[in-house]
């Protein structure tokens, strides 16, 4: 019992530790993938749509092309922007956090069963919460449970475990084959969940198949695999039908983004490699790295690979052989196994990523800490006091889980913000085009124009065919003022993207603010042609119809936003709109004929400006001036109107007026400027 009440003591300062260690992450920003699955994914932001999630892939990303079949984890997105109240990072940390915990609590029930089936002691109970604490504050993992849309790594590792625990502990869950519906549930959550079965089928073959008088082993010790075969058809059967259920349900326009199989399967040894020691030195774990796939096996990194896998199976199949190491066998095919989807011959966009062995590290934690157990035990016998062997062994545990907490500690603050995360990022991993692009956007959201503008030009020099850089480029060159060669961007973005809705969208956005209302259209429907469910592309087309006065095509426009996304706000105003009968433009209208002051032809200037017809807008100008002379306000949206119209001398004469008639006309002062900045690039 004291035994007991020392355990629970450990434990609840363990926990402790692990909250404190991730006590900094919970209002960290959505990143990289998370804007297209979670910030611009309209599907989560009505928790009715559950339902669609099982029904339709199309509703896990904003973007085509990452459009994949995880009905399980947008469910949980909807969940917590429905308990958020909208995108507030906190309940979505939360979530995974909690979700983290539960998972070390399955594995201690995981651990435990599987240490004591090899040798039952009472110090394993230690050595399997020892082995939790230091995957859950392990930095590595940090990378998972702060990159929300990773969930999907940490949901289908907690059902998979979940599935093992229900399989070893409870046979009525064998007998009604339960631990299948947890099971079921990972591979919906991703499908590399697939894995159970291998793994449950290693399990059964270390562990209990080990005896003479089990039932499938016979008088020889020769294991019986068609006893074992019943035992797995379940899950193989079940693994099938999901298998060819998600790939009928999985959108057709998803590509995984690998390219050389060859390539990508020679480097994967040595990724294992780094993985392994990232384990024990997690030291250079980056969101994004700039590994490149091996040019041929002609590479000392490929032969380093292949030795050290060889190296590790071999210690894996020796350790097999004794029961008492064979947990250390298991955690390592565990490794193994999970590396396989991601480390085989299924090229993916990235040859590694360190959030991908948020899986693997638990079968090398299990396996890490027993040979460590076992080493320690037979290291014993060399003190002369035991109560010294406690204190030093106490102490190098307590300072090693220290440390490893103090660096998840350190990388939740790197996952802070845009800024930190990708300063990081190309600091590790300079030759990563798309982090240095990155970066660049999170100066550029600060208005730093000149020092985003130098790593885009660097990221270009990386990726020349970037789609997304290009539009980028586009982004900042408007914001800078040089709009023909924004324009120039954005045409070339296009070009190498033709399939990229973003790339119609933000030329789209870029032709409205120029008033360039018909190619506007064209390209924003384009948008909408590669992604019907692209919500801005649908409020800035909204707008446009609006200013024109089209009350046929803005109507079907709010009518089909309004099934998307029912609590949208510019569509709800478009409604209302529509009901009134009558655009702004008509109520202009309307109103300076009534009342024909000068207050009421500007604001009928105003409105034509809005809707690009600048003669009139210009005329109605010089309506209000008749009377009231000494109007500014007048003057400046004739100087306006005259810049859209690229009449600079005109535009220079109205401005000079306004701005002579009230020098503090911040407005009137800037578009003289730009009139006279114009005529002389024109010059």
């Amino acid at each position: 019992m004291k035994n007991d009440r020392f355990l629970y003591l450990l434990a609840v300062i363990l926990f402790a530790a692990v909250v404190i260690a991730y006590s900094n992450h919970f209002n960290n920003s959505f990143h990289f993938d998370d804007s297209h699955t979670i910030v611009d994914n309209v599907f989560i932001r009505d928790i009715g749509n559950i339902p669609l999630f099982f029904k339709d892939g199309t509703t896990f990303s904003s973007l085509p092309t990452n459009q994949s079949y995880r009905p399980v984890v947008t469910t949980t997105l909807a969940i917590d922007y429905w308990l958020g109240k909208g995108l507030n990072p906190f309940f979505f940390h939360l979530s995974t956090f909690v979700f983290f915990i539960i998972q070390g609590l399955l594995m201690y029930f995981l651990f435990i069963k599987i240490f004591d089936l090899s040798d039952e002691h009472p110090i394993n109970k230690y050595i399997a919460l020892i082995a939790v604490a230091w995957y859950l504050l392990h930095p590595a993992n940090a990378e998972t449970i702060n990159y929300v849309i990773a969930r999907s790594d940490s949901l289908s590792t907690l059902f998979v475990i979940l599935s093992l625990v229900l399989f070893m502990y409870s046979s009525l869950c064998r007998k009604w084959h339960l631990y299948l519906v947890p099971f079921s549930i990972a591979v919906l959550t991703k499908p590399i969940a697939v894995i159970f079965v291998p793994l449950l089928l290693v399990y059964i073959l270390l562990f209990e198949t080990k005896k003479a008088s089990d039932p499938r082993v016979n008088k020889k010790g020769h294991v019986l695999y068609r006893s074992i075969f019943k035992i797995l058809f379940p899950s193989l059967l079940t693994c099938v039908i999901l298998l060819v259920f998600i790939k009928a349900m999985s959108p057709k326009t998803w590509i995984p983004g690998g390219t050389s199989h060859l390539h990508y399967v020679i480097t994967q040894p040595y990724v294992i490699f780094h993985y392994f020691t990232t384990f024990f030195l997690p030291l250079s774990l980056s969101a994004d790295t700039d590994w490149k796939p091996l040019a041929s096996v002609i590479d000392v990194r490929f032969f380093a690979g292949v030795i050290f896998v060889l190296a590790l199976l071999f210690f894996a199949i020796m350790t097999s052989k004794k029961e008492q190491l064979r947990p250390i066998s298991f955690g390592i095919y565990w490794f193994f196994i999970a590396l396989f989807p991601t480390s085989s011959i299924f090229p993916l966009a990235e040859v590694m990523n360190d959030h991908r062995i948020f899986f693997p590290f638990v079968g090398l934690v299990m396996s890490v800490c027993w040979a460590t157990a076992f080493f320690l035990l037979k290291l014993k016998n060399i003190f002369s006091s035991e109560l010294i062997y406690k204190i030093i062994l106490i102490t190098v545990i307590s300072f090693t889980l220290s440390a490893y907490a103090y660096g998840t500690y350190q990388r939740n603050k790197v996952w802070k913000t845009d800024k930190t995360l990708w300063k990081d990022v190309i600091e590790k991993s300079p030759a990563n085009g798309r982090g240095l692009m990155n970066y660049g956007l999170a100066l550029m959201a600060k208005a730093d124009y000149p020092d985003a503008e130098i790593y885009f030009r660097k990221a270009l020099e990386l990726y020349p065919d970037y789609p997304y850089l290009y539009v980028n480029i586009g982004v900042l060159k408007e914001a800078t003022g040089n709009f023909s060669e924004a324009e120039q961007y954005f045409k070339k973005a296009i070009l190498y993207g033709p399939g990229y809705p973003e790339c119609y969208f933000y030329y789209g956005k870029f032709l409205k603010a120029q008033r360039r209302f018909e190619e506007a259209s064209w390209n924003l429907n384009k948008a909408l042609e590669l992604l019907p469910a692209h919500m801005k592309a649908r409020q800035l087309l909204m707008d446009i119809y609006y200013l024109q006065g089209d009350f046929g095509k803005l109507s079907d426009m709010v009518k089909s936003s309004l099934q998307l996304e029912p609590s949208n706000e510019k569509s709800r105003f478009y409604l209302a709109e529509l009901k009134k009968g009558k655009t702004r433009l008509d109520i202009a209208i309307n109103n300076a004929k009534a009342n024909k002051t000068p207050e009421g032809f500007l604001e009928l200037s105003l409105q034509y400006y809005e809707a690009g017809q600048y003669i009139k807008s210009i005329e109605a100008a010089k309506e209000a001036l008749k009377l009231r002379p000494g109007y500014d306000l007048a003057y400046n949206n004739i100087c306006a109107a005259y810049n859209e119209l690229k009449q600079w001398d005109k535009a220079i004469e109205a401005g000079e007026k306004a701005v002579n008639l009230n020098p503090s006309n911040q407005l009137a002062k800037n578009n003289l400027a730009w009139a006279k900045k114009q005529k002389t690039i024109v010059r």
